[in-house]
């Protein structure tokens, strides 16, 4: 649904986005993380037809989006990070104005917009945008991005300094988007959410991009497994000793293999036997920390 061609962007001397290649598929939920300056939002914006790059492309469904603007951005709904709204109106009439722009019947909108604030759990009432909580104004923001029904959202930092409740209904509320078919594109500096949620994970650096990939090969490459055993016996062992039982730990497969049977033939008790893997956050710092 989505190729970026080689897209680099540069503001005089600096360069936020240094030639970026990658596919998007249909349906696919992709979180792009890299640290404050990295060129996350800058990317999201040429996506979605807002700057133009200073060298490349971006396709959207083989078209290019600079030159097919009004067409391919019917298709896409935008989330910005600073998203200031209308607060002298309801959440309904702010939402029946932009139902305007995009040419949707007053039945049409409001059959549409009866379904967004149920699902956001919003109110429909006469309270105004400006009595609302942070939170509710974001929900608001995310019933506008998806008022048209579109086919691929664009979302930036959309739980921004939300309490985590409400950051976690929204999170799961866009999880639930794919059983629509959408394709989502967002940033988040919470890498818990981005590990829940997306299908891969591109991870830019100074503008490069050094990582796209499922986070399952993410951590076949770069992070680790350690194993654990969790067993009990009278013998005194060299083990780790934790709440009566002994415990023992290793990134080796082999050598989980060899104490299972140990334990067996020493009539031991298996206890518990547990994998830890690296979680997204982990990987994340190392590789912003080596140069």
């Amino acid at each position: 649904m989505i190729h970026l061609n080689h897209v680099t962007k540069r503001y005089h001397d600096f360069t936020a986005v240094d030639d970026l290649d990658f596919h998007v598929a249909p349906g696919e939920i992709i979180g792009i993380i890299g640290h404050n300056g990295a060129g996350k939002s800058t990317t999201l914006k040429m996506i979605a037809g807002l700057i133009a790059p200073t060298h490349g492309t971006v396709y959207i469904n083989g078209r290019d989006i600079q030159k097919h603007s009004v067409a391919l951005k019917r298709q896409l709904g935008y989330l910005p990070e600073e998203n200031p709204l209308y607060e002298n109106m309801t959440a309904r009439q702010y939402l029946l104005f932009f139902s305007e722009l995009y040419d949707l019947s007053r039945a049409a909108a409001n059959q549409r917009i009866d379904s967004l604030l149920a699902s956001l759990h919003l109110e429909d009432s006469a309270k105004l945008i400006g009595e609302f909580s942070k939170g509710m104004k974001r929900k608001v923001a995310i019933a506008r991005a998806l008022l048209h029904d579109p086919a691929l959202l664009i979302l930036d930092e959309p739980n921004s300094g939300l309490d985590p409740l409400t950051s976690f209904f929204i999170i799961g509320y866009l999880k639930s988007l794919k059983y629509a078919q959408k394709t989502i594109l967002l940033s988040a500096h919470n890498l818990f959410h981005v590990e829940y949620i997306c299908d891969r994970v591109a991870i830019i650096k100074n503008g490069k991009l050094v990582v796209f990939d499922t986070m399952e090969a993410i951590r076949a490459g770069l992070g680790k497994r350690e194993y654990q055993i969790v067993f009990k016996t009278d013998e005194p062992l060299e083990y780790e000793h934790r709440d009566g039982n002994y415990v023992y730990r290793t990134h080796d497969i082999d050598a989980i293999a060899a104490m299972l049977q140990k334990i067996s033939d020493q009539r031991w008790a298996l206890i518990d036997l547990s994998v830890q893997e690296s979680a997204l956050e982990e990987i994340y710092v190392k590789l912003m920390t080596n140069p």
